[in-house]
């Protein structure tokens, strides 16, 4: 784990400067000038409500019908979900990058200019990969697995469809989201399963 933080960190704060050339024209030929399709809104605004409420109904389930197995798989998913959160923010203060349409604002048309915030990076994809790695995690079934991945794709997608983060951003939210459900598995594997 020591291995990978270093270096993590040490490319993470090399985005903290001028967008690299391709990130911005990749984010040009992604974001629209007037983004206003429903599906990839939709989708954002998902991305914060299921990662909640997804380990939430399950723990909720798991008290009702005393099943342990289940609730420890709900608590795997919910601490994923802070770890990425904790993990996200931290990232933000230290490389303290600006969203695109404060640095570029006539190429990059943001559906809420008034979402404030830094950029890097994307929290609403790190919290979906979060959520589906933790869900493929504890099923692993391809009809969870695809439905969760595609979905969290989606998000990532979406917050590049509407000008808020740089394709950078997103890539690194779902490092940070896969990295964090990885963690709390392993975790959970070391200290909580009863054996």
């Amino acid at each position: 784990m020591k291995n990978i933080l270093l270096p993590a960190i040490l490319l993470a704060c090399s985005f903290g400067g001028n967008a690299q050339n391709w990130d911005i024209n990749l984010l040009k030929n992604i974001n629209p000038q007037q983004p206003n399709n429903g599906t990839w809104q939709r989708f954002s605004s998902s991305a914060e409500p299921l990662a909640i409420a997804i380990p939430s109904v399950l723990l909720i389930k798991s008290l009702a019908d005393k099943d342990s197995i289940l609730k420890n798989r709900s608590l795997e998913m919910l601490g994923s979900v802070v770890i990425a959160a904790v993990a996200t923010e931290a990232l933000k203060i230290v490389v303290n990058r600006q969203r695109p349409y404060e640095k570029y604002p006539l190429d990059v048309f943001p559906y809420d200019a008034s979402e404030k915030g830094k950029s890097f990076p994307s929290a609403h994809t790190s919290l979906a990969f979060s959520t589906a790695t933790s869900v493929s995690l504890s099923y692993r079934k391809w009809y969870i697995t695809i439905p969760a991945f595609a979905w969290a794709t989606g998000v990532g997608y979406s917050r590049l469809y509407l000008g808020e983060h740089y394709p950078s951003d997103v890539l690194a939210g779902a490092l940070v989201g896969t990295g964090s459900a990885l963690l709390a598995h392993w975790l959970n594997k070391k200290y909580f399963r009863r054996r």
